[in-house]
Parts: C-alpha cells; sequence; structure tokens
C-alpha cells in the first residue's frame, strides 16, 4: 500500500489467504479497520482501532509524514502505531501470514520492519505469531477478548505467559485466574492439550532474555487458529481451504477441574467421579455441606497437626498439576535426561 485505503477498499495478502478493510461487527453501527480470513470475511483476527471505533461513513488509512494513520471525516487521528524509528520512503503490506508490516521500500527483509500487527495480538494466534514476554523490555504480546460477538474493544479475559521461577501459562481476567498450566517442564505444559496432529506444532521458547510460544503451520491445505472468544474460551480451530466452516479441536476450559482452585486448597480434583473434589491423604474437607451439595469446597484442612517427629513421611501423587505459589529453585543446568538417570 503506496497511498491510501477508503470505504469499501481492501488490501489482500498476495495468496488471497488475508484481507485488510474496515468492517462492522454484528448489530453495531461503529466501523474497525481490521484483517479477516478472505473466503470467510466474518472471521477477524486483527483489530487496530479496538478501542477507538469509527462513529461516520468516512474512514481512510494512509501514510502521512512516513506514518500509518487511521482518520475520520473531520481528519483526526483515530488509530497510529507507534514507531520504532521513521522510514524515509515507508510502504504497509499485508503478508500472506496475516501479518500487517510497515517497511522501507528497498527493503522486504523481516528485519527491516519498523512495525508489524503481530507484535500486537488482538483475540487471535495465527501461525508465526509469538505470545509472551520480553524479560529485558518488559513488552508483553497476551490474547485479549473482546467485549462481546459485536464489540471488539477489550474484553475481561486474557490468555497470557506467567513467570513464578518457571513459566506458565495463564487464563485469566484481570490478575485473577480462570485457568492455568501446570509449570514448563522443558518438554510440555502440564494441563494443556497435547495433541499430535499433521496440521500445526507448537513451539516453546526460554531463553534469558525472553519467553514465549507460538505454532508452525505443517499443512498448506488448513488454516488453524488459536482464539481467546468473549465467553472467556479458548478455542483451537481448523478451516480446510475452499471451505467457510470452521471445526473446533479443542477449547480450554473443557472440564470443571480445568477451573482454578475449584476444590480449594489441599485438595485433587478429579473429573470421571460422581464427586469430583477429594482431599489429599491426611486431609478432611472444610465443609461437609458445601462438599456434598455443590460438588466443589472451601478446601481442605489436616485431621492432625503434622507432628515432623512421628513417621509420617511424604504420599506421593500423580496426575496433577504442581500447586500454585510452591517455593522451588529451578537448576538450569540440569536437563530432564539427566534426572532420569
Amino acid at each position: 500500500m503506496h497511498q491510501s485505503i477508503s470505504n469499501g477498499e481492501t488490501l489482500v495478502s498476495s495468496g488471497q489467504s488475508f484481507e485488510l478493510g474496515f468492517f462492522s461487527p454484528g448489530n453495531s453501527n461503529n466501523w474497525y479497520l481490521g484483517i479477516w480470513y478472505k473466503n470467510t470475511p466474518q472471521t477477524v483476527v486483527w483489530v487496530a482501532n479496538r478501542n477507538n471505533p469509527i462513529t461516520d461513513s468516512y474512514r481512510v488509512l494512509t501514510i502521512i509524514n512516513n506514518g500509518l494513520v487511521l482518520l475520520n471525516r473531520t481528519k483526526s487521528v483515530i488509530w497510529s502505531p507507534n514507531l520504532s524509528r521513521v522510514p524515509e520512503n515507508p510502504v504497509a503490506q499485508l503478508l500472506e501470514t496475516g501479518n500487517l508490516v510497515l517497511r522501507d521500500n528497498s527493503n522486504e527483509s523481516s528485519k527491516s520492519y519498523i512495525w508489524q500487527s503481530f507484535d500486537h495480538p488482538s483475540d487471535t494466534l495465527l501461525p508465526g505469531m509469538k505470545m509472551g514476554r520480553n524479560l529485558k523490555t518488559g513488552v508483553q504480546r497476551n490474547l485479549t477478548s473482546w467485549r462481546s460477538a459485536d464489540d471488539p474493544s477489550l474484553g475481561d479475559f486474557s490468555l497470557r505467559i506467567d513467570i513464578n521461577v518457571l513459566p506458565y501459562v495463564v487464563l485469566g481476567t484481570g490478575s485473577s485466574k480462570k485457568v492455568r498450566s501446570g509449570p514448563w517442564n522443558g518438554i510440555e505444559f502440564n494441563g494443556l492439550p497435547a495433541l499430535k496432529n499433521g496440521v500445526f506444532k507448537s513451539v516453546f521458547v526460554y531463553k534469558e532474555d525472553e519467553v514465549y510460544a507460538f505454532y508452525e503451520s505443517h499443512n498448506d491445505a488448513v488454516f488453524t487458529k488459536l482464539t481467546l472468544n468473549h465467553s472467556g474460551f479458548v478455542q483451537r480451530l481448523l478451516l480446510k481451504k475452499g471451505s467457510s466452516e470452521w471445526d473446533e479441536l479443542y477449547s480450554i476450559p473443557n472440564d470443571l477441574c480445568q477451573n482454578y482452585g475449584r476444590c480449594g486448597a489441599n485438595s485433587i480434583c478429579r473429573m470421571g467421579k460422581l464427586q469430583i473434589c477429594e482431599c489429599l491423604t491426611g486431609f478432611t474437607p472444610n465443609s461437609e455441606e458445601e462438599w456434598n451439595m455443590f460438588n466443589t469446597s472451601g478446601g481442605c484442612t489436616r485431621r492432625m497437626p503434622l507432628d515432623c517427629q512421628s513417621e509420617e513421611g511424604f504420599v506421593k501423587v500423580t496426575g496433577v498439576k504442581l500447586p500454585d505459589l510452591i517455593d522451588f529453585h529451578v537448576i538450569l543446568s540440569v536437563s530432564l535426561g539427566e534426572l532420569a538417570v
């Protein structure tokens, strides 16, 4: 894009997979600049002016003073990205990956990108897009849900990577948690779907200065995306190219035990049982009535005070996530293979 895009005009990626333009979701009268799949225009994957919609009939995306600018009828700036540097001869390009980039016209290398939409996710993670945190700059890339099906402004839910000694994945509202994974163990996040498939491959990078997750597409005949919807569910969706119907591979949470703190302290939640909450060995429910009536609990308490002089010992518990806020130390120089020896 060298000039501008206005009402009814769009910018299409080279392989016809993605399209950039203006849209008005559902029953809304507001207008937004977004990116969607060309074959399924109702599937928007990125929104520029989420919290600042255009309310009149005039809208234009253009390059002014070597920057990308979205204007309304009064020529007020509705949205403009913060640039790391000012390009000499800027061009905006929608890549076949769904990434909108601003670069110098003379250099198409990804290292020359002055700004890219992949650094600013909305509610959808596309192949190659990072979700995580730069530990040096503090910049964090999260998914944030829409407010509603008709309103793409920042919603209540976010999907992010937090760190408590080790990284873990959190689905939550504000600082509270709705679902969390176990900590990264060098191979996977315990408690999250680990599906072997021929469509995509999940990758996690844990370095001294950066922590992030992304996935790679391994099937050119299928689109795949990870979306956090306005109801607070993370969905892995698949679309065969040429089709207009998305199929759900999985969603999170998909059972009661994935809800954070469902059974309370010192307890275990196990699906497949009539009573999904049970206390750890040596503990008893704080409230038998709440435990039996609501299939949930305020947690468990010790039957008898802890006596380290007796031979109580430790009980092995398998198939569960490590407790949250546990105090531990990580020896990064030791691999999982060495621990198994």
